[in-house]
């Protein structure tokens, strides 16, 4: 590998599993781990070939299923570079900002909104207070490594942290929360999907019509309390959940 020490490959060769695919993912962990960092280069195609003793279609193959993915992109001239790698968030309690933190995605934020308005109704219901009553509306981009990433809006109770923006851009909501003594507990989520108006593709830097993934979630303290509504879009190219799923006896 280019300007780094070269990365170790343990393939099996007894394995059923393809070559390509073991050599594709063992690369795709790298990537997300963070030891191909987002701009390193991968060496020749020939060259890793031969350290590891597979064939030049092999490793070609291998590099192309991650090209596909967005992991990786060839440029002319220049090689073959290492994107940032997808988000992969398992769907808990916990905040896009820790997320972030914890993959090595260097988490930042720009508070575009921090008012008070009027309740909606669809808001209202989800803090189980009257509709009209005020409530503190905040709207964040939430960037990874520079990049946008997603498009967060939430509504709180008025007064219930203090969510200052310069607070704001420092760290996550959740952890505002939590500093606020509040413990969160759970919450009631649902996730979808659709195509990017003109306004998300330019604030997410995105076609109009990219497919971005939809999140709705309500949270709720060890009270039973709704102390948080959020309504966020996400990158579909840069983001994705991922779901356990266990058999019910």
């Amino acid at each position: 590998m280019a300007n780094q020490p070269p990365l170790q490959f343990s393939l099996d060769r007894s394995s059923p599993v393809p070559l390509y695919y073991q050599l594709s993912q063992q690369l795709e962990a790298a990537i997300e781990q963070g030891r191909l960092a987002p701009g390193s280069l991968l060496g020749n195609e020939i060259d890793l070939a031969a350290r590891l003793g597979l064939s030049r279609p092999t490793v070609r193959q291998a590099i192309q299923s991650l090209v596909d993915k967005g992991l990786l992109i060839r440029r002319r001239g220049v090689g073959t570079q290492v994107l940032h790698s997808q988000v992969k968030r398992p769907l808990e309690l916990s905040s896009l900002y820790d997320d972030l933190e914890a993959a090595g995605q260097q988490p930042a934020t720009r508070v575009l909104r921090h008012e008070t308005e009027a309740a909606t109704a669809g808001v209202a219901a989800a803090l189980g207070v009257p509709e009209g009553t005020e409530v503190l509306r905040i709207e964040r981009l939430r960037l990874a490594h520079g990049e946008p990433m997603a498009h967060l809006c939430n509504h709180l109770p008025v007064g219930l942290i203090d969510a200052d923006p310069a607070r704001l851009e420092e760290t996550g909501l959740y952890r505002l929360i939590r500093a606020a003594g509040i413990t969160l507990h759970s919450a009631r989520q649902t996730v979808g999907a659709r195509a990017a108006t003109a306004e998300e593709g330019e604030r997410l830097a995105e076609p109009e019509g990219a497919p971005l993934l939809t999140m709705e979630r309500t949270t709720y303290d060890d009270t039973g309390r709704a102390v948080e509504f959020g309504s966020h879009v996400y990158r579909a190219s840069r983001y994705s959940f991922e779901f356990q799923l266990l058999v019910r006896s």
